[in-house]
């Protein structure tokens, strides 16, 4: 006698396709990625030329107009006064003393902004009177300031001014 062995199976249904829903508990919500600079965080670049571009120089400031950026930040309180001592000379560090505490850019309004700089150079080149149109709000002062090249061929600042304020006191 033979014998069958038999089994009988349910039919399976596939799987039904994932929904196009929110994600559930189970699934993490996907995040977007931080943006970074191209080449992403400092320090991971990879070497070599592949992918790399020639980078244009910083620009350079004038020095007329890299002290009309010190002196502002001065003024307006941003800087302590004595971040100047090494870019002074003569009466200019005790005007500077002077007028920061007293001026009117320490206001709490919006921060000044330099606007405008020019310079008029003496025909030496050893000195340049500089002039310079800050805006603060819909305000704009004017600050004056001169530099002189001293020796080892570095401009200090030796006066400033601003809106009248800081000026030597005129005898008659």
């Amino acid at each position: 006698m033979t014998t069958m062995n038999t089994t009988t199976t349910t039919p399976v249904s596939p799987a039904p396709a994932p929904a196009l829903t929110a994600p559930t508990a189970t699934t993490r919500p996907r995040t977007p990625r931080p943006r970074t600079a191209p080449g992403g965080p400092a320090g991971t670049r990879p070497r070599g030329s592949a992918g790399t571009h020639p980078r244009t120089p910083p620009r350079v400031l004038p020095p007329y107009t890299a002290f009309a950026e010190r002196l502002l930040a001065v003024l307006s309180g941003e800087r302590p006064v004595h971040w100047m001592l090494g870019h002074t000379v003569g009466e200019a560090y005790e005007q500077l003393v002077r007028l920061a505490p007293t001026t009117p850019l320490r206001s709490l309004g919006p921060r000044p902004v330099l606007r405008r700089c020019s310079v008029q150079l003496d025909p030496h080149r050893t000195a340049m009177e500089a002039f310079a149109s800050i805006a603060t709000g819909h305000r704009v002062r004017a600050m004056a300031f001169r530099l002189e090249r001293g020796p080892d061929q570095r401009w200090r600042c030796a006066a400033v001014e601003l809106d009248g304020l800081g000026a030597p006191p005129r005898h008659p």
